[in-house]
């Protein structure tokens, strides 16, 4: 029996949307123009499915990249699995977008030892985390503001890719550094499949009713300036 897995992913600038039946990636959109994921979300989900020749009924589960990331790309991605899993009483599966970074990388990238996505904050700040090969945590997810001694450890240990749109920043500071690896693979749906396969054969779902992305810092509204307010 085929399995087949939708995957949302909406944490940075990029909307994208795939299939997969069993390991296999079957149908992709994306969409890298940033501020159009409540507007693509819906479409691309239809899309993925019109090329696969899928109805909605066959799906058997969604997976979501769960942050961290945008709080509103997060919100309009999550809402969108969580609508999907409702109506089709289909589990919900949560997939950290920085460990599909680093499987995406991996990919690219496969004899090395050590994998930092890095997601673009704010001025020097980024959202990162360290993987090794299993892509199992070496250093826990964080926000770093990043100087010219950040990640010197690893660097020394030998070669260290750097992924995600977040290596912009780093790329001034390592790139002087012959252990620097900068790898162009950014966010995607594809890289959320892969690991959603294995924990959908595990059966490690998320409540949905009680599930909420990993924002990893609070959302903090501003107010736009005015003129004369």
């Amino acid at each position: 029996m085929s399995i087949y897995l939708l995957a949302i992913e909406t944490s940075t600038e990029i909307c994208s949307v795939a299939l997969s039946k069993n390991e296999e990636c079957i149908a992709i959109v994306e969409n890298e123009q940033g501020n159009s994921h409540a507007e693509k979300i819906i479409l691309f989900i239809d899309e993925v499915l019109q090329r696969a020749e899928l109805k909605k009924s066959q799906l058997n589960a969604v997976c979501i990249s769960g942050g961290p990331g945008s709080y509103t790309g997060l919100r309009i991605g999550t809402s969108s699995a969580k609508g999907l899993c409702d109506a089709l009483d289909i589990p919900l599966i949560d997939v950290s977008t920085l460990q599909s970074m680093a499987w995406g990388a991996r990919e690219r990238y496969p004899d090395q030892k050590q994998y930092v996505p890095m997601l673009d904050a704010k001025r020097m700040e980024v959202y990162s985390a360290v993987y090794n090969q299993q892509l199992q945590l070496v250093e826990d997810i964080n926000n770093i503001i990043l100087d010219e001694n950040t990640y010197a450890t690893f660097l020394s240990q030998g070669k260290v890719v750097f992924s995600g749109n977040g290596a912009a920043k780093a790329q001034p500071l390592f790139s002087g550094n012959p252990n620097a690896v900068f790898c162009p693979a950014k966010t995607s749906a594809r890289y959320v499949l892969a690991l959603g396969y294995e924990k959908y054969l595990r059966q490690d779902f998320v409540d949905i009713a009680y599930y909420e992305p990993f924002y990893l810092k609070e959302f903090r509204p501003t107010k736009p300036e005015i003129k004369g307010l």
